[in-house]
């Protein structure tokens, strides 16, 4: 929505939710309904809602985007799992993986070349079946904006809170937006909404400024705000870092840690996530930190933290992607970039992300596929997982499979 009141959002329901998590962690289907045939509004999301409405093929013959996965390989389907990292400054060095079917590239750099767009559209080009994948970027603002000789300079999220009403937030993620979609990007991993005060990004604090506020409305209030000017655009905004990260033990980039107690995260750092499910937000990113109270594994690989909470308690329809799992906590818990992606799938997530030097890029891949097959092939990971992972990134891009 391009007008409204973000001040006024109401999320003191949230400080009341009593999620009674029970069981160990294990792998839950993620429930997804059957698409309905609507031959009225062909290959778009209704308003609010995260499922795409599916138009027949033909007036006398019915498609849903189920059938039409079906019929894919177990290789195509892992390929649209996968998100492909690479410099925006050599994004032709992926052009293999992109024509495989890899389902996004994340671009890393911090000053982005001028004819970005045109590379891109290049790339793009060559993505099978016009399968085009989501172009990936980190632009939050403040130390983090990897495009800001295109995009301009955008302020930190704590010193937008400080300095900018909600409106004003909207209009400047909207004019960042647009600027973004006209370079290409498609997907900006923002904003954050954790809830933090401390100093940072740092070794031992992942969020710092990158933080609207500790205040739980206002970080949803200014965090949505964000979103909706990154929508209005064009762009998919991702929130995160799911269930929040303010207040972690360290960065998990760099250590194992851990969230704040699950008690303490129900009562106010889960707040602004559970406005933006409310909110209709798209996409969900989580984090790589344990849950004290809820899981001993990173909440990335946790399908008590992504299917019992997010899905099956907020109720959250709509893609779910991980944080990088070359991070060093998914090591400390014994996991592989393959590994990890994997155990991710099988949490309830439906794509993966990870890092990789240019010269490894291309071997990485071909293992997480690799590993994703195998895993389907020796029953760990099954086909119908598979399926629906790719169904909400379908759905993400606002792509008619049966069209």
């Amino acid at each position: 929505m391009l007008c409204r009141s973000y001040r006024d959002l109401l999320i003191a329901g949230a400080a009341a939710i009593t999620l009674l998590v029970a069981g160990c962690d294990r792998p839950a289907p993620t429930p997804v309904a059957q698409l309905p045939v609507s031959p009225t509004s062909p290959n778009k999301v209704s308003p609010g809602s995260n499922a795409p409405t599916v138009a027949p093929s033909t007036p006398t013959q019915s498609c849903t985007a189920q059938d039409v996965l079906a019929t894919w390989s177990l290789t195509r389907l892992a390929e649209q799992t996968v998100v492909i990292p690479v410099d925006e400054n050599d994004v032709g060095s992926i052009t293999t993986e992109v024509a495989a079917g890899a389902g996004g590239v994340i671009l890393f750099g911090d000053h982005a070349p001028s004819d970005l767009g045109s590379s891109l559209a290049q790339l793009v080009g060559g993505a099978p079946g016009g399968m085009t994948p989501f172009i990936m970027t980190d632009e939050e603002g403040g130390v983090v904006q990897r495009m800001a000789n295109l995009v301009g300079s955008v302020p930190s999220a704590r010193q937008m809170a400080a300095t900018m009403s909600p409106a004003q937030i909207h209009r400047l993620a909207l004019q960042a937006g647009r600027r973004m979609k006209e370079a290409g990007v498609t997907m900006d991993l923002a904003p954050v909404l954790d809830l933090d005060d401390r100093p940072g990004p740092s070794e031992t604090n992942p969020d710092g400024t990158r933080s609207f506020s500790p205040a739980a409305k206002t970080a949803a209030a200014d965090g949505l705000a964000f979103a909706d000017g990154l929508r209005a655009a064009g762009v998919v905004p991702v929130v995160k870092h799911f269930p929040g990260l303010g207040g972690a033990s360290g960065n998990t980039d760099s250590m194992a840690a851990s969230t704040l107690p699950w008690s303490n995260l129900q009562g106010n750092g889960l707040q602004p996530f559970a406005a933006a499910v409310r909110d209709g937000m798209p996409a969900v990113m989580v984090a790589n930190a344990s849950v004290p109270g809820l899981t001993t594994l990173p909440a990335s690989v946790s399908p008590t933290v992504v299917t019992k909470v997010l899905r099956e308690q907020l109720h959250f329809t709509g893609l779910v992607i991980t944080d990088s799992l070359s991070a060093t906590a998914l090591r400390a818990a014994g996991y592989s970039v393959p590994g990890a992606s994997v155990a991710a799938l099988r949490a309830g997530a439906d794509m993966v992300l990870y890092n990789a030097t240019p010269n490894t890029v291309a071997n990485l891949t071909r293992q997480v596929v690799q590993a994703i097959l195998s895993a389907v092939a020796s029953g760990t990971l099954s086909r119908s997982r598979l399926e629906d992972a790719v169904l909400h990134i379908l759905s993400a891009k606002s792509v008619n499979p049966c069209q």
